[in-house]
């Protein structure tokens, strides 16, 4: 087995095909009889083709054998459903582009959108009908392999990995970042973003801002052997 985790998309389906390409590449240089692909959330918000991002990863799930972890961004997308309170801060962190992706046009003036939210709220629900409400309903919030932990943002230290909250799982950072403790698994995970792809003795960090920087990056493991492939550089 080869496992290739992805890193933040955040609606830059440019990126994501880029990405793919480079790891198509890599499969026919070094076949292997079974390549797994870790996505570790994110999906949606701050990039332009969400919509279609979502589209492309379930049509990729039909022909290669895929994991799709939950990130904060689709729980707080759906949860803002019916929740005027997080409808809020998710357009604060991004979700205005994902409704204009969905064809869903809030109408946003400086002091708020200018369509009633329970408006937007069941116009995004009814595009979400057409078969990614049920993507979003299957993801899940961490996967064990090996060695290996994959999740969204991180885990709390001193808490087993088997008794993780959600919210731990897909919102922490200062806790996790700064611990020096042993997780039991070395612990891949996205949620922050840094220049590079950051490895550490207990974890490795794959968010590489690529909404912003252009560097989607996707971390290649296979047995005790890691490498990087992204968007800008390939290193071995």
């Amino acid at each position: 087995m080869r496992v290739y985790a992805f890193g933040d998309i955040h609606g830059r389906l440019d990126l994501l095909e880029a990405l793919l390409a480079q790891v198509e590449r890599d499969l026919a240089v070094r076949p292997v009889e079974r390549p797994l692909f870790i996505f570790l959330g994110d999906y949606i918000d701050r990039g332009p083709a969400s919509r279609k991002t979502i589209d492309r990863l379930s049509q990729l799930s039909r022909s290669q054998e895929c994991i799709f972890l939950k990130g904060n961004h689709e729980a707080l997308a759906i949860r803002g459903l019916t929740d005027r309170a997080a409808f809020d801060r998710w357009m604060r962190l991004g979700g205005f582009e994902t409704l204009v992706s969905y064809g869903v046009t809030p109408g946003f003036l400086s002091a708020g959108p200018s369509r009633p939210v329970p408006e937007i709220q069941a116009t995004f629900h009814a595009a979400l009908a057409t078969g990614h409400m049920q993507f979003f309903r299957n993801l899940q919030t961490s996967f064990a392999l090996g060695d290996f932990f994959f999740v969204h943002a991180g885990v709390r230290p001193g808490v087993e990995l088997s008794q993780q909250a959600e919210e731990d799982l897909l919102w922490i950072r200062s806790e996790f970042l700064d611990a020096s403790n042993d997780f039991g698994k070395v612990v891949v995970h996205g949620h922050t973003p840094t220049k590079a792809v950051e490895v550490t003795t207990n974890r490795v960090n794959i968010d590489t801002g690529a909404f912003a920087t252009g560097r989607l990056s996707c971390l290649v493991v296979e047995g005790a052997a890691l490498s990087v492939i992204d968007t800008v550089t390939s290193t071995a």
